[in-house]
């Protein structure tokens, strides 16, 4: 088995033509490796959406190359990397994207029927029951709370048993309170079943609860951090880029 779950070689990426173009990235590589937890910072325009979607196959970058395990993904296409996200990826966003005419269960296992896939009723339970959910799983998400929601879609995006879990500012519509517990749930993910997960976020809070923490500027990688406190982050984040 590959020691990384998700690697960027040389990703660049560039919006725009003409010589006018907004360089997202600008020759970025990283290698994260299975069964971490990192978090991805950086100011406002650093690049750090971009990274997540250059890794997760949502974007395509304009040199490069991103793979998933030992799967690259350019060259893949959309139908080819539509499986890919369905089988091996889980996302979890700032908006809990939930269908609200579908219950709990129903919303966890979406992706599962999607991808016409198999539904186990065993592992949907433990899942419900790892997320704090066993008892709303035939709640709709307009009868639940906003943290609860979130668990949700932490739920749907475990059904799967992905490799990489992406995270766009997960805990970023919650209150304190909520986002740590949801924060401490990502982490038990990575802990407890050996789970990857990449996590975009602005909040040092947050990404003390990871392994690592990479810093972006300007399109770049320009620092990591092991073991992060809540401390260290929000003083690295005050000398980055135009936060400098």
């Amino acid at each position: 088995m590959l020691a990384h779950a998700v690697r960027l070689d040389s990703v660049s990426k560039v919006y725009g033509r003409n010589g006018r173009g907004v360089h997202a990235l600008d020759n970025v590589t990283a290698a994260i490796p299975r069964g971490t937890f990192t978090a991805v910072m950086g100011p406002s325009g650093s690049g750090k959406s971009t990274f997540l979607h250059c890794a997760a196959g949502l974007d395509t970058p304009t040199s490069g190359s991103a793979w998933i395990g030992d799967t690259e993904l350019s060259g893949m296409n959309e139908t080819e990397l539509t499986h890919l996200r369905r089988q091996r990826i889980g996302f979890v966003f700032q908006s809990f994207n939930l269908v609200p005419a579908l219950t709990v269960r129903q919303n966890v296992t979406l992706p599962l029927r999607l991808a016409k896939a198999r539904q186990d009723r065993r592992w949907l339970e433990e899942i419900l029951q790892r997320v704090g959910l066993a008892g709303r799983a035939d709640h709709r998400p307009a009868q639940l709370s906003g943290g609860q929601q979130q668990r949700v879609a932490i739920a749907r995006a475990l059904i799967t048993r992905p490799d990489v879990i992406f995270g766009d500012e997960p805990t970023g519509a919650l209150d304190t309170v909520t986002a740590k517990e949801i924060l401490g749930l990502l982490r038990s993910c990575v802990d407890e079943t050996g789970q990857t997960v990449v996590m975009v976020t602005h909040d040092p809070v947050a990404a003390s609860y990871a392994d690592t923490v990479l810093y972006l500027a300007d399109g770049r990688i320009v620092d990591r951090m092991d073991a992060p406190t809540a401390e260290r982050v929000a003083e690295r984040m005050t000398s980055l880029g135009a936060w400098a």
